[in-house]
Parts: structure tokens; sequence; C-alpha cells
């Protein structure tokens, strides 16, 4: 008698690629509409799954978790950050948790990059002017940004993502600054010609353009914070593609209005979708950039994504190890 195959339940829609392999492989459960999932409808999930494939906007919380089936024995997260689960918990119920790292390095490297450049040559105010007939003609002094070449580019957080955005901006002739838990191996700080600042203080004192790639944890909360974004320069620049939380947004907000900060490119928000409405008016003043989280939004990073995921349900399924498993060492 053939094995039966595993209920995988997915949160979210997934590119038609992904969710026909997965189709063929699983018993799944597809988000036809796209509509997030409830929190009821997360514990419905989790009572009757083998597999969840939840998303960044799924919240799985020790509450959903604790509600969760005995059948239900991995979590494999469609997206890099775990965030967005309990992971102590899961563990708690021996449910193992997977991820998809390194796909979407790249995408998220060229967003960052795209804002390094977008903000501090007003790129989106020169469009503004554009879209409301407002453009006169060329003038020597007129919509002048900086330049970005010869100045320093502060990495918080210099895993696959910043070593990713260093390679970009040192090809921009930009001196590559870096704060980060543990620091780099010595080929990697040589191959990127990359300071290393074991004070993060004191790096953000002297950095032209900050841009923030560690995880959001309880370590990492507001790591930005009041007190830290002071130590930046006036003329300097905040680009924020990792996680919304890990910036004070208020401080961040109020610091911009009050010309302490140049500007700032974010692409992810602290309770998003939710924007600060401070943020929003600084965007019609050309002082800041935003983007609704699209830094990884590309074909093929959600393709990638999907295969991964397929990769570690396939493989769990089948008594081994998932390659992209979450161990408790890596949060």
């Amino acid at each position: 008698m053939p094995k039966a195959k595993p209920v995988v339940v997915v949160t979210r829609k997934l590119p038609e690629l992904v969710e026909t392999r997965m189709s063929e492989l699983f018993d799944v459960r597809l988000n036809v509409d796209d509509q997030p999932m409830s929190q009821a409808q997360l514990v419905d999930a989790v009572r009757h799954a083998d597999v969840l494939v939840p998303t960044v906007t799924d919240r799985i919380d020790a509450a959903v978790i604790s509600q969760a089936g005995p059948q239900l024995k991995l979590i494999a997260n469609f997206g890099n950050g775990i965030d967005n689960v309990d992971v102590k918990s899961a563990m708690n119920r021996a449910i193992t948790i997977t991820n998809t790292p390194g796909v979407l390095t790249e995408d998220t490297a060229d967003m960052t990059m795209a804002l390094i450049l977008a903000v501090p040559r007003r790129l989106a105010e020169g469009f503004e002017v554009l879209e409301h007939g407002e453009w006169k003609g060329w003038a020597p002094t007129w919509m002048l940004g900086h330049r970005i070449w010869g100045k320093k580019l502060g990495i918080v957080g210099m895993g696959r993502i910043g070593q990713a955005v260093a390679r970009r901006a040192k090809a921009f002739g930009m001196s590559i600054h870096y704060h980060n838990r543990r620091r780099a191996p010595t080929h990697v700080e040589e191959g990127l010609e990359a300071t290393y600042w074991e004070s993060l203080d004191q790096m953000l004192a002297r950095m032209d353009v900050v841009s923030v790639h560690c995880p959001h944890t309880p370590g990492t909360y507001h790591l930005l914070s009041a007190r830290r974004l002071k130590l930046l320069r006036p003329e300097s620049y905040v680009v924020n593609t990792a996680r919304g939380e890990i910036i004070d947004e208020n401080a961040l907000a109020r610091m911009l209005e009050a010309g302490e900060i140049a500007g700032a490119g974010l692409d992810v928000f602290e309770h998003e979708p939710a924007v600060n409405p401070k943020l929003l008016k600084l965007a019609r003043s050309g002082k800041v950039v935003l983007l609704p989280h699209m830094g990884s939004a590309t074909v093929e990073g959600r393709v990638d994504m999907g295969e991964r995921v397929i990769i570690n349900i396939k493989t769990f399924m089948d008594g081994h190890r998932p390659p992209d498993r979450v161990l408790p060492s890596m949060l």
C-alpha cells in the first residue's frame, strides 16, 4: 500500500510553478485567495497539518503552536528570517523548523544598493518634479544631491546580505566598514577591504551611510535606538532592508524632521503594513524613500524560495535531516 502523502498547509499564495510541484508531491492545501490567515485559521491549520508553510506575515506564536496536533512535525518557513515563528515553543514540542537562507541574498543586496543611490541622489524627488510638470529645464545648482563615491558605508550585520551589499558598494567606490556580533574571517575582510568596528557606537558616529542587515531578535530590537541614532552626523543617511523593528522608527522620524539626519531609505517598517505617518510626510518632502517590503520580490527569488521549502519538506519526510534546519545556536 503506497504511503499517504503528508498534509501540507501553505498560508499564502506562492508562484504557480511552486504550487504545481507541491501539489504533485504532497497533499497540499493552498491559499487560493492569498488573504492573510487569521489566528483562528492558523490554529486550525496546525491542528490538521503534518507540515505548515508560513510566511513573514504569519505570527506562529506560542498560542498557535500550543494548539498543534501531534502530527505536526515540521514548520517549513517560506523566508530567510524566522522572527515570525516562536522557535523555542516549537522545539519544546519537537517540531522542526526550517527556513530558506541564501536564496534572497543578491535580490535584497540589489535593492539595498538602489536605496543607497536613490536617497543621496534625490531620485524619488526628481520623479515627483516630472510627474507634476514642474521641471523648468536644467540648471547648474538645481536638484543637487551627494555623490556616494568615496563615502564611508557602515554595515550593521555582516552576514550573506551584508557581504553582498559590501561587494556592490565597493564597486561604487565606497569604503566598507562593518559591525557584527562576530568578526568576519580574514579573507572576507581582505577581499572587501573592510574595516571591523567592535563598537557599534563608534562606527555610527563616523559613517556617511548606515545600512542595516542583521536579523530581528530580542537582542536587536531597537538596536538603532534614539541614543544611537543621535550619534549619526547630520549629513548621514540610514538604509534598512532587514526588519523594521531594528530601528526606533519614531526617533528616526523625529530626527529626520529636525534635520539631524540627512535622509533614509526604508523597505521595512516597525509596524508594517502600517507606515508611520511622519515618514510618509517626509517621503513627500524628498527626505525619505519608502518601499513596501519588496527587497526580495523577484520572480527568480520567490521560485528559489519555494524550491528550498520543497526540498526541506521532502528530505524531512524521507526521514533525513533537512538542509535548512534552524538550530538554537543560530538564534
